[in-house]
């Protein structure tokens, strides 16, 4: 990622004057990540992470601290935010929030081993554990992915782009989004839902650190464990789908299977969780949908190819493939 905004040594020497964390040695911007801007700093006497929060609001940001604060309490492997003098996590900049974390050695692993995967799956199942109920009083502050919230960004979308073609779209997203089967009953708490692999650390190969929880929200708790299933063959994707017909298997079950496994072994999933999944992947390809809105014909697009083939498969072979 490109900085978004940019800082200078005395901008760094004026933020870091409000802690006790020693003086600025140097700071380097940190590239990983897509949406807000990050420095690494090096001062006298710490490593420190300098988060810079583009487009979010303090009291979505004061949700994400509280829970980082809450995950600290059960021992859970996460950044460390840090208090200014005047005991806040969150500085102001330019009129946007800002947090400073302390650094965490590890490494980022574009190829993880199997060991390391299956040490990513506990450490999620283990974030369920501990948030399974968990509602923050700012929870109306975050992005939380619910139907009511889906369809609102998608008419959002729609009316942005402003053509037929995203009319129609919305059309067919609102249909999609009332035939997925959600009951109130499902678990819910805070998922991470975001496993790209700048957000995640690891150390001689162990699992280190879970990091980044911007798009933590109030939410099923099987949202992240949909986003790690994986049941689309690799070679099926969002500049390949169109190479597929309606007639092929596009399904490899395999991760899905090793992934449900190792995730159950820490936090066994309930009959309706297992049955509703189906569910919840079509809900997360529906949430994909809405950033890409503009991409696709609404004949025939990735997302509405993908929604298709479960379709075709349906709820009770899903079921199957991943618990027969």
């Amino acid at each position: 990622m490109a900085v978004k905004t940019n800082f200078s040594s005395n901008n760094f020497k004026n933020i870091l004057s409000n802690y006790n964390l020693g003086e600025l040695v140097y700071s380097n911007p940190i590239t990983k990540g897509t949406v807000q801007t990050n420095f690494f700093i090096k001062t006298t006497t710490n490593k420190l992470v300098f988060r810079y929060y583009e487009n979010r609001t303090t009291e979505s940001v004061l949700f994400e601290i509280n829970l980082i604060n809450y995950l600290q309490e059960k021992k859970y492997p996460c950044p460390t935010p840090l208090c200014n003098n005047y005991g806040h996590f969150i500085g102001i900049y330019n009129d946007k929030p800002y947090v400073v974390f302390s650094f965490i050695e590890g490494e980022h692993i574009d190829n993880p081993t199997n060991n390391q995967k299956k040490q990513l799956i506990e450490k999620v199942a283990e974030l369920h554990n501990i948030t399974k109920g968990y509602k923050s009083d700012l929870t109306q502050y975050r992005l939380n992915y619910n139907v009511e919230q889906c369809e609102k960004l998608a008419q959002e979308s729609a009316e942005k782009i402003n053509t037929l073609n995203s009319q129609e779209k919305l059309k067919w997203y609102r249909y999609q989004l009332n035939q997925l089967v959600l009951p109130s009953s499902l678990p819910k708490g805070i998922c991470h839902c975001d496993f790209h692999i700048s957000n995640i650390l690891y150390h001689h190969d162990e699992f280190k650190a879970l990091i980044d929880f911007d798009d933590a929200n109030y939410t099923f708790l099987t949202f992240d464990l949909m986003c790690m299933l994986e049941p689309f063959k690799t070679t099926f994707d969002w500049d390949t789908w169109d190479k597929f017909s309606l007639e092929d298997d596009v399904f490899d079950f395999s991760n899905a299977k090793t992934v449900v496994l190792e995730y159950s072994k820490c936090r066994p999933l309930n009959e309706s969780e297992k049955i509703h999944l189906f569910d919840l992947l079509k809900f997360g390809i529906l949430i994909d949908c809405i950033w890409y809105f503009e991409r696709g014909d609404v004949k025939d697009f990735f997302e509405k190819r993908k929604i298709d083939y479960l379709d075709n498969l349906g709820r009770e072979n899903f079921y199957k493939k991943l618990f027969g």
